[in-house]
């Protein structure tokens, strides 16, 4: 039997019980959440509206709560992601230093992209720490550009396409085939420019350069992004930041020598 600790947080176990639920469950209403919890309406609402922001649940058009990428998605494969942290937040600070723009540092897991550190800038309108947070990989500029390194048999592997999609085990493995032509078309340009930019609908307002990250034996472990406003985000921009981050891979393809998939 575990024994509560002395001095229990109440919130962060309701927060914890909640993410239960959402992972057994499936699907979760706020009145439902309320009445679990011993808790006001408004209360529920609110650890539901934290959940939503960390990535733990969504919210679906029937105003019910369901798992969010959080629960699903693997965040580190077994991968010691806080080595990979540590060897790139110096390269991570140079680059915002040098461009006065949030730096951020992502993994692949199967179909997601998931933000491991940030480093932000100082200006006023900035992109903000995105730690934790999920994203498909083939909307993401960082999804991308690690994605642009596997072979067309691998990418296969991880989508179902055309008349195979029926049997996609999730709406994110389910591509039609001319979404299959535009992301194998958004590769194709990655591959040859070196660098990913984010498609122009994945956070309106926000434009993002990312570079895969390789250890010695060329295994992408990783990816490397500047995020900025579209205001400031302009084709010469993009294009000086893509150098910078493809000199920057370089650089730390030495210091992850000893970094590996597993």
């Amino acid at each position: 039997m575990k024994n509560k600790p002395p001095y229990p947080l109440s919130s962060v176990d309701n927060a914890l019980v909640l993410l239960h639920l959402l992972r057994d469950q499936g699907q979760l209403g706020v009145t439902e959440a309320a009445e679990t919890l011993g808790v006001v309406r408004s209360t529920a609402h609110r650890l539901l509206s934290m959940l939503v922001y960390r990535d733990f649940a969504i919210r679906d058009e029937s105003h019910k709560y369901r798992p969010g990428p959080s629960l699903f998605v693997s965040a580190v494969e077994h991968r010691p992601t806080s080595e990979l942290t540590r060897i790139m937040l110096p390269h991570m600070d140079a680059l915002r230093d040098r461009n006065d723009e949030s730096v951020q540092l992502s993994i692949r897991s199967g179909r997601w992209t998931r933000f491991i550190a940030t480093v932000e800038c100082t200006q006023y309108l900035r992109v903000g720490d995105r730690r934790g947070t999920a994203l498909p990989a083939r909307a993401a500029s960082g999804g991308r550009a690690m994605l642009a390194e596997l072979t067309d048999q691998q990418l296969r592997d991880l989508y179902y396409v055309g008349e195979e999609a029926g049997a996609a085990p999730d709406d994110e493995a389910r591509l039609s085939q001319g979404e299959w032509n535009a992301l194998a078309h958004s590769l194709a340009l990655i591959r040859m420019k070196g660098y990913a930019v984010s498609l122009p609908d994945t956070e309106p307002g926000v434009r993002a350069v990312s570079v895969a990250l390789h250890n010695e034996i060329g295994d992408a472990v990783g990816a490397l992004s500047i995020a900025g406003p579209t205001s400031r985000m302009n084709s010469g921009t993009i294009e000086k930041l893509g150098a910078d981050l493809l000199a920057v891979a370089q650089r730390a393809t030495t210091g992850l020598s000893g970094y590996r998939e597993t």
